[in-house]
C-alpha cells in the first residue's frame, strides 16, 4: 500500500519525569537541586553540600539586628510540632562563638536540617522575621526545563509520549499544545497520545510555570505515518522507536522533459534524516525525503535509493531504476502533410510544469495611520505571510507603516526586483477603497478625509509590472472596497496588456468591508485566517484561492458580510509552489539579488569591552523589513563589580522613538511578540520601526551603569556606535518622490483629471473609507454606529468557536484620532523557529493562573 506522510513532531525522552520538583532541604545549595532532579528524596541540612550559600546565610543571621537573628529563628522554628529546639540545643549552639571559625547560626541550620526543616519552612520563617537579606539567599532561581520533548516519526496506531521535566520551583505547572491550540488533557509533564493518528501530526511545545513565571521548552516535531489500505494489526509489527523505512521509492519509466518525482518515508526515534544516491554518488539536493527534479533529462536516468539515519541507526531503502526516454523529434513537413493530420495530435505537448526566473514579494501592513482609525491586524498578516513565502522559495520585502512617498518608493524598489518570467505578489493590509474599477491603498499619513491624489492606485502598479514581462503577478488586497464619497476623480489610466498571467485576490466583495478578528489577543484579517491554511499547497493559484474562499464561506461569523472575491486572466497552471530554474534568468538576475539583499543586511553583531572589564554584546534581529530589534547582554562581569547594566541611548531623532519605550526587560515590552522566542534571554531590549525614515548612519551610545562591591557609588562609561544603515534604510525610501517617476500617479491634485470641486474644504467631521479598524481592546467590538446592527456576532463561528469579529476596515464617520498614536503589537507565525510566532498570547498566563 502507498502511504501517506504527514508533517513531523516529537519524540518522548528516555529519562523518567515526575509530577513536581523535589523540595530542598535547609542548608543545602539550591543549585544542586537541578542536578539531583531525579533524586528520590531530597538530602538533609548540615549535608557536605553545605558552601558558599550556607556560610553566606549563617554570617547574616551572625550579625543581624535585633528580632532577627539566630535565636529569633530558633524560636520561630520551634514552635513548629515536629521542629523541637529544647534549651540545651540553643546552649550548644550559642557556645560555638567560642570556637575559633564557630558560628552559632551555621550550627542551629545543621541541626533544623537533620531534624527535617524544608527550604520552604525555612523561608516562612524568615518571611515572619522580615529578613530581607536572607530571603534573597534562599529565593528559587527561574525555571529551567531540563528535559525537553524529542520529535521522532511514528506509525499510525502506536503509542506515543512526549516528556518535558523542569526544575527550578518545587511545585510547576505543565501545559502541551499543538501549535497555538492547548492539547486537551496536556497538563502533566507526559502527553500520551494513544493510539497516535495522522491529524496529530505537527509541532508541539510545552509550558512550565510557577505562579506568574513560566518558560517554554523545545519545539518538537511529531511526524505520523499512514499506511493507506494495510491493516491495523500489521502496523503493530514494526518495533516501536526502531528505524524502518515504511515508504518504498517507486521505478520510473519517464520522457525528456517529464518531473521525476521520489519519495521515501521512515519512521523511528530520533526523527530520521534523509539521503538520495544515484548511481552509487549522494544527490546534491536529495536531502528531503522526497526528491524531485522539475524536467529531466538523459542525464538523470540510473539507480536510485535513499539512506534514512537517524544518528543512531541507519537503513538503505530497494534500489529502483529510473528510465529517461528521448522526445519525439520533429521532421520538416508540407502543407499538405499538415491537412492530414488531426487537430487532437497537433496539441498533444509533453505535460511539462511551469517555471519561475524567480520569486519577489512585497508586503505591506498599514495600521498607524495619523488621521484614521489604527489597525491590529496587517503586522500580523504581513509576518505570517512573510514566513510562508520564504518557504516557497520567494524575496519577501515586509513593510510596517508607510508614508504615501515611502509607499511609491517601496513599489518602485519592488519593480526593480521583476525581470522576465519573474513572479511578482503583492500583498496590501490597511486601509482603502476602490472606485470606478480601481483600487486605491491608502498610506498612514493620508489626510482626512483622502483623494486618489494621496493614495497608490493597484491597477496601475500593475501596468508597471506587465511592462517588465513577468510570469506571474499576483495581488491580494486585504482591505475594504467600498466607494470614497469624497473622490469623484476618474482616472486615466494605459490600457493594461493581455498577458494571462494577472490573478487579483479581493479580501472582499466589490462594495463591501474586510474585517479584523480577535482570537484570545492574536489579531489576524478574516482573508489571512484561511489563506495561511492553504497557501502551501501545491496547486493552481486560482484553484487555492478558490478554495480559501469556499472556507471563507463556511465562516457563519462573516456571513453576508464578507466573502472572497477573485479576478484572474490565467492561462497556464501556474502556482506559488512554482519551482525556480535559474537557467532561465536573465543577466539582471545577479543585480536583482544584490539589490534584496542590500534591503535585508543586519549589522553584525558587537562585543564592547569597557575600562572596568565588563563585557557586553550588542546584537540585532530582523522582525519586518523596516523594523529591527536590539539588544544588549552582559557577557562578562569581573567579580568585583557587584552590580552592572548595560543600555542604548541618543537614538536618531529621524525614527520617532520614545525613549521611554527603549531599554526593555523582555521583547514582548517593546511591541516585539513576534521574535520574543527567537531573542536571547536576560538582555535589555530595544525596538526600532520605521527604519525607512533613517536618512544617516544608525548611531547611538552603550552606557554602562555599575557598582564595585562595598562601595555605592554608582560608576559610568559610555562608547558610541555607529552600525551603518540597517536592512530597508539602505535604500532611502525616506526620499521624497519625484514627479517624473514611472509610478507617480496620473492623477495628482495639481493634474488635469482631478475634479477642482474636490479642492473645497470639507469639515473635520466627516472622514473617508478605508479598512479593517480593531477594537482598542482585544476581543470587544466597536463597530461604525450606523451599522452597528448589521454586523451583530452570532454565538458561535464554525471556524473557531473563540473568534470574535472586529470592526470592519471602514471608518467611522465621525471618527477622531486618538491621543495615542502608539501601535499596539499583537502575537503571530518557518520550521521549528520558524513556528516561534505561534508563542502570542495562546501560551501567556492568564489571570487565574
Amino acid at each position: 500500500a502507498r502511504p501517506s506522510c504527514s508533517s513531523p513532531g516529537p519524540q518522548p525522552p528516555t529519562a523518567g519525569t515526575r509530577g513536581q520538583a523535589p523540595r530542598r532541604k535547609a542548608g543545602n545549595s539550591g543549585h544542586a537541586q537541578r542536578a539531583e532532579a531525579s533524586a528520590a528524596e531530597p538530602q538533609p541540612a548540615g549535608s557536605n553540600r553545605a558552601g558558599a550559600l550556607l556560610r553566606r546565610l549563617s554570617e547574616l543571621l551572625d550579625r543581624a539586628a535585633p528580632g532577627k537573628g539566630w535565636r529569633d529563628l530558633a524560636q520561630r522554628a520551634g514552635s513548629r510540632g515536629r521542629v523541637r529546639l529544647s534549651p540545651l540545643d540553643l546552649e550548644q549552639c550559642s557556645l560555638k562563638v567560642l570556637e575559633p571559625e564557630g558560628s552559632p547560626s551555621w550550627s542551629l541550620l545543621k541541626l533544623l536540617g537533620d531534624r527535617g526543616c524544608t527550604v520552604v519552612e525555612l523561608v516562612e520563617f524568615l518571611q515572619a522575621l522580615e529578613h530581607t537579606e536572607a530571603l534573597q539567599c534562599l529565593s528559587y532561581p527561574g525555571i529551567e526545563v531540563v528535559v525537553h520533548p524529542d520529535s521522532q516519526a511514528v506509525l499510525s496506531g502506536q503509542v506515543v509520549k512526549l516528556c518535558c521535566w523542569a526544575a527550578g520551583h518545587p511545585f510547576v505547572h505543565y501545559q502541551w499544545f499543538k501549535e497555538e491550540k492547548e492539547v486537551p488533557h496536556g497538563s502533566g509533564p507526559e502527553l500520551v497520545l494513544n493510539p497516535v493518528t495522522i491529524h496529530d501530526s505537527g509541532f508541539y511545545i510545552c509550558r512550565v510555570s510557577r505562579d506568574s513565571s513560566f518558560t517554554f521548552s523545545h519545539w518538537a516535531r511529531l511526524h505520523v505515518c499512514d499506511l493507506q489500505g494495510t491493516p491495523d494489526g500489521s502496523l503493530m509489527t514494526l518495533p516501536e522507536n526502531k528505524l524502518q523505512i515504511c515508504v518504498q521509492p517507486q521505478p520510473q519509466t519517464l520522457t525528456v522533459g517529464d518531473a521525476l518525482v521520489l519519495e521515501c518515508g521512515a519512521v523511528g526515534n530520533p526523527i530520521p534524516h534523509y539521503q538520495w544516491f544515484r548511481n552509487g554518488f549522494p544527490l546534491e539536493n536529495g536531502g528531503k525525503n522526497v526528491y524531485m527534479v522539475t524536467a529531466v533529462e538523459e542525464e538523470h536516468q540510473g539507480t536510485y535509493w535513499c539512506h534514512a539515519s537517524n544518528g543512531r541507526q541507519g537503513q538503505d531503502s530497494r534500489k529502483i531504476e529510473v528510465i529517461v526516454g528521448r522526445k519525439a523529434v520533429a521532421v520538416e513537413c508540407t502543407e499538405d502533410d499538415l491537412s492530414d493530420l488531426q487537430t487532437p495530435g497537433l496539441q498533444e505537448e509533453p505535460n511539462r510544469r511551469p517555471v519561475a526566473t524567480d520569486k519577489v514579494a512585497l508586503l505591506i501592513g498599514n495600521m498607524s495611520y495619523r488621521h484614521h482609525p489604527q489597525l491590529k491586524a496587517p503586522m500580523v498578516d504581513v509576518y505570517e505571510l512573510t514566513n510562508l513565502l520564504r518557504q516557497l522559495d520567494f524575496k519577501v520585502v515586509s513593510l510596517l507603516d508607510l508614508t504615501e512617498s515611502e509607499m511609491r518608493n517601496a513599489v518602485s524598489e519592488f519593480l526593480l526586483l521583476l525581470d522576465r518570467g519573474v513572479y511578482g505578489l503583492l500583498y496590501y493590509a490597511g486601509h482603502g477603497y476602490e472606485n470606478y474599477g480601481n483600487s486605491f491603498m491608502v498610506p498612514v499619513d493620508a489626510p482626512n478625509p483622502y483623494r486618489s491624489a494621496n493614495c497608490l492606485c493597484v491597477q496601475n502598479i500593475l501596468r508597471q509590472m506587465q511592462d517588465k514581462e513577468t510570469g506571474l503577478n499576483v495581488f491580494l488586497l486585504d482591505m475594504c472596497r467600498k466607494r470614497n464619497e469624497y473622490d469623484d476623480t476618474v482616472l486615466v489610466l494605459e490600457a493594461l496588456k493581455v498577458t494571462a498571467n494577472v490573478v487579483f485576490g479581493y479580501a472582499t466583495c466589490q462594495g463591501a468591508e474586510a474585517f479584523e478578528v480577535q482570537q484570545s489577543g492574536m489579531a489576524n484579517g478574516i482573508f489571512m485566517k484561511f489563506l495561511k491554511e492553504r497557501l502551501l499547497e501545491d496547486k493552481k493559484i486560482t484553484v487555492l484561492l478558490d478554495e480559501v474562499a469556499e472556507d471563507m464561506g463556511k465562516c457563519h461569523l462573516t456571513e453576508g458580510k464578507q466573502a472572497l472575491e477573485i479576478r484572474s486572466s490565467l492561462s497556464e497552471r501556474r502556482a506559488l509552489t512554482d519551482p525556480i530554474q535559474q537557467s532561465l534568468a536573465s543577466a539582471g538576475s545577479l543585480a536583482r539579488n544584490l539589490q534584496w539583499t542590500k534591503a535585508h543586511e543586519l549589522p553584525e553583531t558587537k562585543y564592547l569591552t569597557f575600562r572596568c572589564g565588563v563585557q557586553v554584546q550588542l546584537g540585532f534581529a530582523a522582525e519586518f523589513s523596516n523594523v529591527m530589534v536590539v539588544y544588549t547582554r552582559l557577557v562578562q562581569k569581573p567579580p568585583e563589580v557587584a552590580v552592572c547594566r548595560a543600555y542604548i541611548t541618543g537614538l536618531a531623532l529621524d525614527l520617532h522613538m520614545d525613549p521611554k519605550e527603549a531599554n526593555k526587560g523582555t521583547p514582548e515590552e517593546t511591541g516585539s511578540y513576534l521574535l520574543s522566542k527567537d531573542l536571547p534571554r536576560h538582555c535589555l531590549y530595544t525596538r526600532l520601526s520605521s527604519l525607512q525614515k533613517l536618512k544617516e548612519h544608525l548611531v547611538f551610545t552603550v552606557c554602562l551603569h555599575y557598582e564595585y562591591s562595598g562601595i555605592g557609588e554608582t560608576m559610568d562609561e559610555r562608547k558610541e556606535v555607529d552600525v551603518g544603515k540597517p536592512l530597508i534604510a539602505k535604500l532611502g525610501l525616506h526620499h521624497g518622490f519625484k514627479a517624473n517617476s514611472c509610478l507617480q500617479s496620473c492623477c495628482r491634485a495639481d493634474s488635469p483629471c482631478h475634479n477642482q470641486t474636490e479642492t473645497s474644504s470639507v469639515t473635520n467631521k466627516h472622514c473617508a473609507l478605508s479598512p479593517c479598524q480593531p477594537a482598542p481592546c482585544p476581543g470587544v467590538c466597536h463597530p461604525h454606529p450606523s451599522c452597528s446592527d448589521s454586523i451583530r456576532q452570532p454565538e458561535a463561528c464554525s471556524c473557531n468557536e473563540s473568534s470574535k469579529i472586529l470592526p470592519s476596515r471602514h471608518e467611522a464617520q465621525n471618527y477622531s484620532p486618538p491621543v495615542d498614536e502608539s501601535n499596539v503589537p499583537v502575537e503571530t507565525t518557518d520550521d521549528t523557529a520558524g513556528l516561534e510566532f505561534l508563542l502570542s498570547d495562546h501560551f501567556r498566563l492568564s489571570q487565574q493562573q
